[in-house]
């Protein structure tokens, strides 16, 4: 089933659009799965989980960070990931870049945008973001590549909501780069789950978070 919905999906998605298959709370077993049906790029959401994967799963596999951090992980996971998707405050994203730069590590990371109508969620609100673009705190960066940005749309059944939420999060990006046209690789647009993806890729995503439908229902 994890093969066929890989391939289906990879089917499905446009050219130029990448697919993270979310593993998070899914064992290694159904990992190796999807790796064998061609899937490379996974994301998890727990450093402990992640690290424990990486023991045993092939070397080539491109991890992606999608959870929030806490500040007292980031140490663990420098040098572990190919991309943290999930930097939210700017106190991570200085962390990240000093303990990058003592590991001597580059790390790639995207800034998490808050768009969502709940308060759960984490990121910048897409102000916040325009503002630190705008001061170009950026330039101080040591040993950290901005990437792009990431999302989530509102929880809920209204996809027109859902749209907007995707709208927000693309447009942010877009405006980022007429702030700063200067950032190199600032190309990664990062939004849409297993029940939204599609809307989300025509609101200009290109990398997408699919996990449920891969994997089925997650074991918490």
């Amino acid at each position: 089933m994890i093969a066929e919905e890989i391939k289906k999906i990879h089917s499905e998605l446009p050219q130029g659009v990448e697919l993270c298959a979310v593993s998070k709370f899914h064992p290694a077993e159904a990992v190796k799965e999807a790796y064998d049906a061609g899937q490379r790029i996974f994301g998890e959401s727990r450093v402990q989980e992640l690290l424990e994967k990486i023991k045993i799963l092939p070397a080539d596999i491109k991890w992606h960070f999608i959870g929030h951090l806490q500040t007292n992980k980031v140490r663990q996971l420098i040098g572990k990931t190919s991309l943290i998707e999930s930097v939210d405050s700017l106190r991570l994203l200085e962390l990240i870049d000093k303990e990058s730069e003592k590991a001597g590590v580059v790390t790639r990371v995207l800034m998490q945008l808050h768009v969502a109508r709940e308060e759960t969620k984490f990121g910048f609100y897409p102000e916040e973001l325009l503002e630190y673009f705008s001061a170009r705190g950026f330039e101080n960066l040591k040993a950290t590549h901005l990437c792009g940005v990431m999302g989530m749309a509102s929880n809920t059944d209204d996809m027109t909501r859902v749209r907007e939420d995707f709208h927000t999060i693309s447009d942010t990006h877009k405006r980022i780069l007429e702030i700063a046209p200067d950032l190199q690789g600032f190309d990664t647009v990062s939004m849409g789950m297993s029940g939204d993806w599609p809307i989300a890729v025509e609101e200009g995503a290109n990398l997408v978070r699919i996990g449920t439908a891969i994997f089925g229902i997650r074991n918490y």
